[in-house]
């Protein structure tokens, strides 16, 4: 085999690790393990402890830590060493949503910079949201190279399938590999054609059942990896979620109105002043946004010293989860047109559970389900409000 660049990996939780060695020792043990020297770990010690952000158990024995601290420490080396290929298998569900954000963010930053991640997971939706290409695997048989979306279609589908059927179904998927991406997901659609049902005489609505949730705060409900552009002329000042009636909160409930806010303080006259907001998952999945655009959005002109108030009203019309909040403006600066401030993942929030929603994925889409039972006689029974 020809290795050329650096390759590291995420296996086993604490593959690499001496129980024994502190935290410190570890890093040392593992980025030279790595090819990094000396010299090079010590240069990178801080951004590693820093990522890791374990405090003072970075000199204690790593047999006391937590899963949640192996794979803090274990993902800070791995990728803090600049790899050109990057193994990660399934190693990105440990920690809480602020850490898993960091974590996901930190494989784009190695992305966007010409590494290559491979990613080994059962979790669909990761696979979607963070690869651009995917195998499916079966026994040790490559059966389908194609696109994220294709094949986790064919995955499900075939971990599904009645055992008579799975033989048949392998076959379909491999001659899936001559098709064209385009072919391939038209042969999606017209999978989901097949399997939709019809005929439905009566229907009959599922009533709603209500619970009351409260808004509320969570002061330490604060992202780990905010990143923010210099400065050109402008400063996003305390971004924040605020109900109708100007309470701020981070913990929101679905289908309800709020308002993401932020003021902008200008140390520079500028023009063409625009504001912009985005929301994404913890996968850094871009869910939706809102930017003021063109001429007839823009502010024309705004005089050093001036504080501007944002606001995006919105409906939550998301399912239960975290999500991460970005906040920018943009201006002209010497003729052209460049962020004055830039705020990625500057806020998080948190849509609650309800116990009653049947919604599923991520975004609510204000489906009402019903239900129709039909007997062999075509008379229509009482549906069950009872949703199994």
């Amino acid at each position: 085999m020809d290795v050329r660049g650096r390759v590291s990996a995420l296996l086993e939780l604490g593959s690499g690790f001496n129980p024994e060695f502190t935290g410190r020792q570890n890093v040392f043990f593992n980025a030279q393990l790595l090819g990094f020297n000396q010299k090079e770990t010590e240069n990178k010690f801080d951004d590693i402890a820093a990522f890791a952000d374990i405090g003072d158990f970075i000199d204690q024995p790593v047999k006391t830590y937590s899963s949640g601290m192996f794979v803090r420490l274990a993902f800070a080396v791995a990728t803090s060493v600049e790899p050109d290929i990057l193994v990660v298998d399934e190693a990105l569900s440990v920690g809480d949503e602020a850490f898993q954000r960091k974590c996901f963010a930190r494989l784009q930053s190695i992305q966007e910079g010409g590494g290559t991640v491979l990613f080994v997971s059962h979790a669909a939706t990761s696979v979607v949201q963070l690869c651009t290409s995917a195998i499916l695997m079966d026994s040790g048989e490559l059966l389908l190279a194609h696109t994220p979306k294709v094949v986790i279609s064919k995955y499900q589908k075939l971990i599904y399938a009645d055992p008579d059927k799975v033989l048949e179904l392998k076959e379909d998927i491999r001659s899936l590999n001559k098709l064209t991406k385009q072919e391939a997901e038209n042969n999606l659609q017209n999978d989901k054609l097949e399997n939709t049902n019809g005929g439905l005489k009566q229907e009959q609505s599922i009533p709603k059942l209500q619970e009351h949730y409260d808004e509320f705060y969570d002061p330490g409900m604060i992202p780990s990896n905010t990143v923010r552009y210099p400065s050109r002329g402008a400063e996003i000042i305390n971004p924040r979620i605020e109900t109708p009636k100007g309470k701020v909160v981070n913990h929101l409930i679905g289908r309800q109105d709020y308002i993401y806010t932020y003021s902008v303080t200008f140390s520079r006259s500028t023009s063409k002043v625009r504001f912009g907001m985005l929301i994404k998952t913890i996968s850094g999945f871009e869910l939706a946004g809102a930017s003021l655009k063109g001429s007839t959005q823009s502010v024309k002109y705004v005089e050093a010293g001036t504080t501007i108030v944002v606001k995006f009203q919105f409906q939550c019309l998301l399912n239960p989860g975290v999500y991460f909040l970005n906040a920018g403006v943009v201006g002209t600066v010497d003729g052209d047109l460049t962020y004055l401030d830039r705020c990625v993942d500057v806020a998080m929030f948190r849509v609650q559970s309800c116990t009653e929603s049947c919604g599923n994925g991520i975004v609510d889409l204000l489906i009402e389900p019903c239900l129709t039972v039909v007997n062999s006689d075509s008379l229509v029974k009482e549906a069950s409000t009872e949703v199994i």
